[in-house]
């Protein structure tokens, strides 16, 4: 029977999957004009994700990840895919219910008077009510969706067949897929476990204990567990709403710029799950980090390595932004290094005049992320949840305010943490050598 369930979901994949190119290839025809190269690919980054969410959890939490990766993919198809961010299919209210009659005793469940039966979110894995307590108190509840974990598991057999099949094929074996869709697989697991976003908010709370006005979703662990989640309602509006902010925009923009390098370059645990629906602002300048599930902790040995290439980039250095992406790349597929290294540092040379206060590092980023993607030059997946944080930090805080940099922010987290990261790793592969001229 099981067998019988995951043939009939991987024809049900390949059917929704397969009618994307001709999704596509209707749209082309229905132009007036021409598409330019981008609107193809934000295009076809939105027909993908339209596809992904009909096939559920699993396919919607990979896409979120995909529309994180622009090492991976073209800045069009991440802007397409970034829909499946915060807009998804709720689920009925009778079903939520289900799911807290079996988490809850009948104790717990006499503390709660009521639960709101329109959702305030609705993700892949888990929604979000609004609830009272009997004393009166208004809470959050995050609610797993009760077939989620059933849902997920089944897709992962099938992604892990694939990637073993795929990984067989010449160049298609530098992805490594079979280690990504392991690493999606833990991912998804600490997503499903809500005592784990539990102990995360815990900690962030505790790095965060001394800064003022950033906070954290403080959990009600009596009504807590592995799939329920109850916290107190953030105040203020989503970071998807600035125009609804208050309050002094220029402090706001700081402040939050600020807390994502601390994570980065100070505590070296950083939310990866992080895009302006997990941000909540309020008038008196609080600043609320929600979906704590995925987070990453920047091994002690890769901290040097990482401030290492952020210092190259900042400085310009292509050369140096080459070997440190080529020495810690978990693949790498370019067989020609000088060609390589000439178009980083090329890259790199358009910046030289500019003033520091505008550079962005969006734009520095996703530039540099074409180059290596082009060259086949993977960068470790710690970087990318880095990287995501800083664009995030930066995206947000020039709506807030557009004159506030970044970049003069990082200074002295840069420098203190330069004076304290450890020696770094070992680089995974040397720098080749150029090959003598014979002649």
């Amino acid at each position: 029977m099981a067998s019988l369930r995951l043939f009939a979901r991987s024809l049900a994949i390949a059917f929704v999957l397969g009618l994307v190119p001709f999704r596509y290839l209707g749209w082309l025809l229905t132009r007036d004009v021409p598409p330019t190269a981008h609107e193809r690919e934000v295009e076809q980054g939105a027909l993908l994700a339209s596809a992904l969410e009909r096939l559920g959890a699993t396919y919607v939490k990979l896409g979120q990840i995909l529309g994180s990766r622009p090492d991976l993919l073209p800045p069009g198809w991440v802007e397409g895919l970034a829909r499946l961010q915060d807009r998804v299919k709720p689920i009925s209210i009778d079903a939520i219910q289900g799911v807290l009659d079996r988490a809850w005793t009948p104790e717990q469940r006499a503390l709660v008077a009521s639960v709101d039966p329109v959702p305030l979110a609705a993700a892949s894995v888990a929604q979000v009510h609004l609830a009272h307590l009997t004393s009166g108190r208004e809470i959050v509840l995050k609610v797993q969706r009760p077939d989620a974990r059933e849902q997920i598991e089944r897709d992962l057999v099938l992604m892990r067949l694939f990637a073993r099949i795929a990984d067989r094929i010449p160049t298609v074996d530098l992805l490594s897929l079979p280690g990504a869709i392991e690493r999606f697989g833990d991912a998804l697991a600490q997503q499903l476990d809500f005592e784990h976003e539990r102990e995360n908010n815990e900690r962030f709370t505790h790095n965060f204990r001394r800064v003022k006005n950033v906070r954290f979703p403080v959990v009600l662990r009596e009504l807590s567990g592995g799939t329920v989640l109850a916290m107190e309602r953030a105040p203020g509006v989503k970071a998807t709403e600035l125009h609804r902010v208050g309050g002094d925009r220029h402090e706001l923009a700081e402040r939050g710029g600020r807390a994502i390098l601390k994570m980065v370059f100070e505590d070296g645990f950083v939310h990866a799950d992080l895009h302006p629906g997990n941000i909540f602002l309020a008038e008196d300048g609080t600043m609320t980090m929600l979906d704590l599930g995925l987070a990453t902790e920047i091994p002690e040995d890769m901290r040097r390595p990482w401030l290492d290439t952020f210092s190259a980039l900042a400085a310009r250095d292509g050369k140096r932004c080459a070997e440190l992406f080529y020495e810690y790349a978990p693949t790498v597929g370019t067989t020609d290094y000088a060609s390589y290294e000439r178009d980083v540092a090329g890259y790199l040379t358009q910046l030289y005049g500019a003033r520091l206060a505008d550079v962005e590092i969006s734009a520095v980023v996703s530039g540099m992320m074409n180059v290596l993607r082009q060259h086949r030059v993977q960068i470790d997946p710690v970087y990318t949840v880095v990287n995501v944080a800083l664009l995030v930090a930066e995206g947000l805080g020039k709506q807030l305010d557009p004159s506030v940099d970044l970049v003069l922010l990082a200074v002295p987290f840069l420098l203190a943490a330069q004076l304290s990261a450890p020696p770094g790793r070992p680089p995974r592969r040397p720098i080749p050598q150029p090959v003598p001229d014979r002649a």
